[in-house]
C-alpha cells in the first residue's frame, strides 16, 4: 500500500486530535435569524476554526463547527445530494436508534429534534483560563441565537459518572500522523473522512458539490442522561457481596473500572493495567474467550467493537468503526451514594464517520440493540442499550451460566442531532457563498 497522506490542515481538529487526558469544555448549539450576518461571523471566525495538524504540539483550545441540515439550508448551501438519514435528522430516526419511552424524541430536551440547531460549536481546553477566547468567541458570533449550552469535563482519573475509565479502544486511522498503540484496528481513512479510500478501496461517492465534503465528516451527536444510583442499587441488589458487585459491574462492561480489559485480567482488577494505554487495549477474543467465559458476549465493550469474534461471517467490523469522543456534565454522585439526589448527570457523545447508517446506526440497531448478530436474542446492551426493565444479561461460567434479569435503562437520551463537519476550505466556501435563501428560511 502506497503511503496515504491526509490532508491534516484542512481536517478539522477534533476528528483525528483526541482531547487531553483531562480537560474542560462547552457544545454550543445555535438557531440561524439572519443568514448573511451568520455567514460574516463565520469568515470572522474561520482563523481560529482548528485542524488536525502539527498533531505533536499542544495547544490552548479546540474550536470547532458543524451544521445540522436546517442549517445548511437556511446558509442556502446545497444539501439534496448529502444522505438521506442526515437530511431527516436523528429525531426521525427514532425506530432504528432505539429511542423509545423515556428516550423518546417527543421526551427530549429543548431544542433537540425541533428545528432550531442549525450549528454546533465544539469547544475543548485543557485549562480553564484558555476557555475564555474561544468561548468569546461563539459569545460575539452575529445572525444567530444560543439556544443550547452545556458545559463539560473529563477529570483527571479519566473516569466517567458510572466509574468506568473514558475514551479506551478507538481505532486507529491509516494516515492521521498519530502513532498506533497496540491493540488498535488499523481502519483506512474514508471510513471516517470523506475523498479517501476506504477499507473495501474505493472512495465513497461524494454529495455535491465535492468541496464541501472533501476533508469532511458527519457528526451523530447525543447528550445522555446517566442513572448512576440506579446502577448502583441494581449491582447491590444482585451481587452476593461487595467484591462481586465490581464483578457484575466489569461483566456489564467488559472492563474493570480502572479500564483493565476482563480479556487480560478476569479474576480482579489491575489499576496499572487499566491505566497503561500500550496494554489496556491489547487483545482479542477468539483465541482465548471464544465462549464469553472472560468477556461475555453481550457485555458493552465487545457489542460495540467485536474485534475478532465476527472472524468467519459475512460481517467486516472494520466498515462499522466510529470515531467516539465523549465529555461528562453534570457533578459525580458521591461514592457509596445509592440514592437518586435529582441532580442531572450525564455524557455528551460525538460520533464521528463517513456513513452515519453502516456506522452509527448499525451499531446502535445492530449491536447495541440486538443480539442475534452474537447469538444472544433480543438481549440487549446492558448498560447503553434500549432495555425496559425486563432486560437480561448473560454471563457464561463454569458449571453454570449466570443470568442478570429485570435489567432497566441505565442510560436516558435527552437529544441529539445529526451534523456535517465540513473541511476548513469548505467551511471557507459556506461562509463566503452567495445564498439562494432569504435570511432566517429554514429554521423551523
Amino acid at each position: 500500500m502506497s503511503e496515504i497522506r491526509l490532508e491534516l490542515g484542512d481536517i478539522q481538529g477534533t476528528v483525528l486530535r483526541p482531547g487531553p487526558a483531562a480537560y474542560l469544555g462547552a457544545f454550543l448549539l445555535f438557531r440561524i435569524d439572519d443568514a448573511a450576518a451568520a455567514k460574516q461571523a463565520l469568515r470572522d471566525v474561520l482563523g481560529s476554526v482548528t485542524s488536525a495538524a502539527h498533531m505533536d504540539l499542544p495547544r490552548p483550545f479546540t474550536f470547532n463547527i458543524a451544521f445540522t441540515r436546517t442549517g445548511l439550508e437556511t446558509l442556502g448551501v446545497p444539501h439534496e445530494s448529502f444522505p438521506q438519514e442526515f437530511r431527516e435528522g436523528m429525531a426521525a430516526r427514532k425506530d432504528v436508534l432505539g429511542d423509545v419511552g423515556d428516550s423518546d424524541p417527543t421526551r427530549w430536551e429543548s431544542p433537540w429534534g425541533t428545528g432550531d440547531v442549525h450549528i454546533g460549536i465544539v469547544i475543548i481546553a485543557a485549562e480553564e483560563a484558555d476557555l475564555e477566547r474561544p468561548l468569546a468567541l461563539a459569545g460575539d458570533f452575529k445572525g444567530v441565537s444560543q439556544v443550547y449550552r452545556r458545559d463539560v469535563h473529563l477529570p483527571p482519573d479519566g473516569k466517567e459518572h458510572f466509574g468506568f475509565r473514558e475514551g479506551i479502544g478507538g481505532p486507529y486511522i491509516i494516515g492521521s500522523g498519530i502513532d498506533a498503540l497496540p491493540g488498535q484496528d488499523h481502519v483506512m481513512p474514508g471510513e471516517f473522512i470523506l475523498g479517501y479510500r476506504d477499507e473495501s478501496g474505493q472512495v465513497s461517492p461524494l454529495p455535491e458539490p465535492e468541496i464541501l465534503t472533501r476533508n469532511g465528516t458527519f457528526v451523530a451527536l447525543r447528550q445522555c442522561a446517566t442513572h448512576v444510583a440506579e446502577f448502583r442499587r441494581y449491582l447491590k441488589e444482585h451481587a452476593r457481596s461487595p467484591e462481586d458487585e465490581e464483578l457484575l459491574a466489569a461483566k456489564i462492561v467488559g472492563r474493570w473500572r480502572s479500564g483493565a480489559p476482563l480479556a487480560l485480567t478476569p479474576d480482579h482488577d489491575d489499576p496499572a493495567l487499566g491505566a497503561d494505554p500500550h496494554r489496556n487495549n491489547d487483545f482479542t477474543y477468539n483465541a482465548t474467550d471464544p465462549d464469553g467465559l472472560r468477556v461475555p458476549r453481550g457485555a458493552h465493550i465487545r457489542r460495540v467493537n467485536p474485534r475478532d469474534s465476527l472472524t468467519g461471517t459475512i460481517v467486516d467490523a472494520q466498515i462499522h468503526r466510529m470515531v467516539r469522543r465523549g465529555a461528562l456534565y453534570g457533578p459525580p454522585l458521591p461514592e457509596g451514594e445509592n440514592g437518586d439526589d435529582g441532580v442531572e448527570r450525564g455524557l455528551i457523545f460525538i460520533f464521528m464517520g463517513a456513513s452515519l447508517t453502516r456506522q452509527f446506526e448499525f451499531i446502535q440497531q445492530v449491536w447495541i440493540n440486538n443480539g442475534d448478530f452474537t447469538g444472544l436474542g433480543q438481549e440487549k446492551d446492558p448498560l447503553v442499550g434500549a432495555n425496559d426493565g425486563t432486560g437480561i444479561h448473560t454471563i457464561p461460567a463454569h458449571p453454570l451460566r449466570r443470568r442478570l434479569t429485570g435489567l432497566p435503562r441505565f442510560v436516558t437520551v435527552r437529544g441529539g442531532e445529526y451534523l456535517f463537519m465540513p473541511g476548513l476550505r469548505a467551511l471557507n466556501w459556506i461562509a463566503t457563498q452567495p445564498g439562494r435563501l432569504r435570511s432566517g428560511l429554514g429554521s423551523r
